[in-house]
Order: structure tokens, then C-alpha cells, then sequence
């Protein structure tokens, strides 16, 4: 049986004098099932303003509406940087905005965000949402990466920042859409790129990488426990077919590890818990199509020099590769008296968060304090 969108039998045209009738209202198109499956077909989540029950329904269910993004560890960033009124801030992945809106509010009327992205489509869109909810003129945007913090900087006409935070993890409307290719759930093009606007698309990555160096980057960009065998996949497979969808990339890793998509499907009915087997194969293609460790190093490396003394830097990051740089950049830092502190350990959400927003459970936020007149 085909579902409907609940929507209410379509209103008479309108009989009017001054005028043709209106148009009439139109119903959706069914989709298959009682249920919305895709993406596009999930309306009322993608509108949480219309439907902000479905939203709340959605998140007690421990799952992230469509289209939308919760951050994370907000009230952990606020602690850790203490932004104070009239300070400015550098938010180096500005999102949907959930990190930044908290900024805002803790640095007042006389404070001032710098807000970077890479994304240019989820640029422009939190950019329009900050102007209409009256934060435009303490606003600064600045299409880039993260490691362009000094250009952004002097664009502004300043010297360097009170506080700078990164949260390195991809955004849930990045993960939902599949027009974006970041995702193992649902079938799309093998894009994954975070500017679409320029370089190679992970489909293209994937034509032409030996194997020896994909098996190396599963390895360590997403501890791949089945490196070389799911790296010798792709190759095999793209032997007799380019890899074009997500879906292929799927079959691959799959294969890499002896299951067929069917097979896979069973065993995830008997696990509910279980880690898709291609889960760390987009991780690590993804890395690379967007070469975010290069990134992340370059900013590492700058940003003691864009923080004023006693400026804070804390970064969120998601998986062993990020979080080893950090640590180990922070720990220079304040060997070489650059940093007068730094965060003893990663702080984690709290079991409320993890039931709440399950993305939320890898995170690790540490931080780091500029050592004053240095």
C-alpha cells in the first residue's frame, strides 16, 4: 500500500470576480511504503519549523532529522573557550551554525565572529539564516578552508583572535543528502568532495589510486582492520566497471570482507549494533578526496600566531588520525612555551548526549590556551 503525506484533500479553486480561480492545492507524490524512505521524500523532517513535533518525535528516537544538524558537546566549547563579551571568534567550520549561535551569545552586541567554510552551499544558507536572526553586522563569512584562518584574518583588517574552535566532523545534512556522496546508507553519486565547486570527486580518486596507497590510507586514515583486502576489492572491481555510486563503493568493501550486500543485510538484523563494513572505507576516501590531514596540519602549525596572548583553540575531532595531531600539536605548543595550557585529556559527550545524538559519541574536544606576551 502506497503512503501519503498526511497532507488535507485539496481546497476548491477559487471562485473570486476580481480573478482566474487559484490554483488548486497539490499532493505530494506517494512514495513506496508506509513510510518516507529518501532523502527528498522526508518533507516534514527537512522542515522542522512546520513540523517541529516530527522533529522532536525524530530525535527521542536517538536519530537526527533530516536536513538538520545537532551539535555537539555545546555547553563543553563554551566551558573549555569561555568566549566573553566583546571578544572575537573564528568558527573555522561554521556548519549549520548550532556552535556558532552559542558563541554569539556569549560574546554580546560588541563581539565579533569570523565564520569560515569550505562547504559553499551550507555557507550561503547559514550566512542567510544568521542576517535574518539580526547577527549580520558582527558577522564576517569566508569561503575556505580552515587553514586560510590568517587570510581571513587580515580580510578583517585584524591582527589575530580571542578564540578559534574547529569541529572537524562531516555536518548531518552533508550525511543525509546523497546528491553529496558522504554516505554508505544511501546510493548517490561518488562525490564526497566538500567544495563542490573544485577538485576530483572520490569517484575520480578511486579510477586512478594504486592499491598499495588506498590500502595504506584505510589503514591509517580509518584504523581498517581489512585494509588490504577491501583495497584489492576496489581494484578488482574497478578493473571490469568504474565505480560511480556509493552503492559501488559499498558492494567493494563488502566484497573486500567476503559478504555479499544480502549476506550483510542478515547479519544486521541479528546485530543491531555491528559497524557497517564499508563505514571506515568512506572515512578514508573522504580524508583523502578532501585532503583534511594536510589541512589540519597547516592550521595546527598557524594558529598559535592567530590567537592573542591568552586566545583559546579547541577543536572537535572524530576519529584516531585527527585527534593524535591535536594532541601531539597542543603538547608541542606548550613545550615550546608557545601554550601556557592545555586540555589533560579529550573531553567526551556524557551519556545523556550519546543516547541523544548517537553521532556525538566519537567526538573528542581538546584545547589549548596561548601563552600571554608571547
Amino acid at each position: 500500500m502506497s503512503g501519503t503525506d498526511g497532507a488535507p484533500p485539496p481546497a476548491p479553486p477559487s471562485s473570486s470576480p476580481d480573478g482566474p480561480p487559484a490554483e488548486p492545492h497539490r499532493r505530494r507524490p506517494r512514495y513506496r511504503g508506509t513510510h518516507p524512505r529518501r532523502f527528498d521524500e522526508r518533507y516534514k523532517e527537512l522542515d522542522p519549523a512546520r513540523f517541529p513535533e516530527l522533529a522532536a518525535h525524530v530525535r527521542a528516537q536517538g536519530r537526527t532529522p533530516a536536513g538538520s544538524h545537532v551539535p555537539i558537546l555545546v555547553a563543553e566549547v563554551l566551558e573549555a573557550l569561555h568566549p566573553a563579551p566583546g571578544e572575537t571568534v573564528a568558527d573555522l567550520t561554521l556548519g549549520r551554525g548550532g556552535h556558532a549561535r552559542a558563541l554569539l551569545g556569549r560574546i554580546g552586541p560588541a563581539g565579533r565572529l569570523l565564520a569560515f567554510d569550505l562547504d559553499r552551499d551550507e555557507l550561503a544558507r547559514t550566512r542567510a539564516d544568521l542576517e535574518a536572526e539580526g547577527h549580520g553586522p558582527r558577522l564576517t563569512v569566508h569561503a575556505g578552508h580552515f587553514a586560510s584562518l590568517p587570510d581571513g584574518i587580515r580580510a578583517a583588517g585584524l591582527e589575530a583572535v580571542d578564540v578559534v574552535f574547529a569541529d572537524l566532523g562531516l555536518s548531518s545534512m552533508q550525511i543525509d543528502d546523497p546528491a553529496r556522496g558522504f554516505s554508505y546508507k544511501h546510493d548517490g553519486p561518488l562525490d564526497m568532495r566538500m567544495d563542490r565547486a573544485r577538485g576530483r570527486t572520490a569517484a575520480e580518486v578511486l579510477a586512478k589510486i594504486p592499491e598499495a596507497d588506498l590500502a595504506r590510507a584505510l589503514e591509517e586514515l580509518a584504523d581498517e582492520p581489512h585494509a588490504a583486502r577491501i583495497a584489492a576489492a576496489v581494484v578488482a572491481r574497478r578493473a571490469t566497471a568504474p565505480l560511480l555510486r556509493t552503492g559501488d563503493l559499498v558492494e567493494a568493501a563488502l566484497a573486500g570482507v567476503g559478504l555479499t550486500p544480502d549476506a550483510w543485510r542478515a547479519r544486521a538484523e541479528r546485530e543491531v549494533r555491528v559497524v557497517h563494513p564499508a563505514a571506515r572505507t568512506f572515512q578514508a576516501v573522504r580524508i583523502l578526496v578532501n585532503d583534511e590531514l594536510s589541512g589540519l596540519d597547516r592550521l595546527l602549525a598557524l594558529v598559535p600566531w592567530c590567537l592573542r596572548p591568552g586566545g583559546r583553540i579547541g577543536i572537535l575531532s572524530f576519529h584516531s588520525g585527527e585527534d593524535r595531531r591535536v594532541k601531539k600539536a597542543f603538547r608541542a605548543g606548550l613545550e615550546a612555551g608557545l601554550y601556557d595550557a592545555v586540555a589533560d585529556g579529550p573531553v567526551r559527550a556524557g551519556p545523556v548526549e550519546r543516547r541523544d545524538n548517537p553521532r556525538s559519541a566519537p567526538a573528542k574536544l581538546r584545547w589549548a590556551r596561548r601563552a600571554a606576551g608571547t
